[in-house]
């Protein structure tokens, strides 16, 4: 009963910070957490699959770009599907395909969700590199896809003119949601599953562990936020390309989970927040500046040269991240026993 209060307390302030937050803020500012708060729900949920489950997957920009295509195609207008589409008609299920931001967000995830109960069954044939090169081999054919598809995507000239409804208030909510979801999931008896598949999948085979099955979930379950995730990602840039969905998408959620710490959902938050916000207060490396009376030229790229040093520091003396493969919780039970 008394953990049950705790966590309404914790999701009643959570929420009333939001709104507060989405009141006071500067637009510049609000678009910055924005931006951390759906690269957290990417992070948080690619953590799921490759930290809990320890499956080394290379999926996410995918599952992001499905998410986001199909978010995108719900929620623009027809009239303005039909001015877009300009190098084909767009199909006809195109122009039907109509809905609230609420029901395409689902169905971005849904559909992310799908596609990763369909790619089960190849997929965990293989373990370790094996499978990373093969969910990596979907990151590229879903944007090939996405190319090479006019009719459904516009091809390369992308979808724009997407309505921005993924304000603070929708991300924050969403993050909530997510974090609170993977906690649960962490600590049920699929978490414990997942956890004795990461440290011995053998030993887990023998235990009686259905590891084809906590596999699934957990890939079904990363992807539906993830899915989630692009879309927000799409009504808050207004416009997506294929280009945006690359490996290089992948590579900045696995740092963001690595330098959290594997399996930790605490440090993914914390680690999402301080990368966001880093990248953005160190910009003014990239300019002119005047140290100690002299003048130096801008140098553009520099705040990379310096965060990245930051981060190699940071990982040299926490190896296992920010958090190992803890959550807050468990640092506050440990001091009270």
């Amino acid at each position: 009963m008394k953990s049950l209060i705790i966590k309404v307390l914790l999701i009643a302030a959570s929420l009333w910070l939001i709104w507060f937050l989405h009141n006071n803020l500067s637009s510049y500012r609000l678009s910055m957490i924005i931006n951390i708060g759906i690269f957290a729900i990417l992070a948080l949920s690619y953590n799921l699959i490759n930290g809990v489950a320890g499956q080394f997957s290379l999926e996410p920009n995918g599952f992001v770009a499905i998410g986001a295509y199909m978010t995108a195609i719900f929620i623009i207008p027809m009239d303005t599907k039909l001015d877009m589409y300009a190098l084909t008609d767009p199909a006809p299920i195109i122009l039907q395909m109509q809905a609230n931001f609420p029901i395409a967000l689902l169905a971005g995830g849904l559909a992310s969700a799908f596609i990763a109960f369909m790619l089960s069954v190849p997929v965990f044939r293989v373990r370790g590199d094996y499978l990373a090169i093969v969910t990596l081999g979907f990151g590229f054919i879903i944007r090939i896809f996405a190319m090479n598809s006019p009719s459904y995507t516009n091809g390369a000239m992308g979808l724009n003119d997407i309505p921005d409804f993924a304000d603070f208030r929708w991300v924050g909510s969403i993050v909530i949601i997510t974090f609170m979801v993977m906690i649960h999931i962490i600590y049920s008896k699929y978490g414990r599953a997942m956890k004795a598949l990461r440290d011995d999948e053998d030993a887990a085979i023998a235990m009686g562990v259905n590891t084809f099955k906590i596999k699934t979930f957990a890939f079904m379950t990363s992807a539906f936020f993830e899915g989630i995730g692009g879309g927000l990602l799409a009504s808050f840039l207004t416009t997506i390309t294929p280009d945006q969905f690359t490996f290089l998408l992948t590579f900045y959620l696995l740092i963001i989970i690595v330098l959290g710490g594997l399996g930790s959902m605490t440090g993914t938050l914390v680690a999402a927040i301080v990368i966001g916000f880093g990248l953005e207060e160190l910009r003014f490396l990239d300019s002119e500046m005047v140290i100690f009376g002299f003048e130096t030229d801008a140098h553009p790229g520099m705040r990379m040269v310096i965060f990245s040093v930051l981060l190699i520091i940071t990982m040299l003396f926490a190896r296992r991240g920010l958090f190992g493969d803890k959550e807050l919780s468990e640092f506050f039970k440990r001091k009270q026993s």
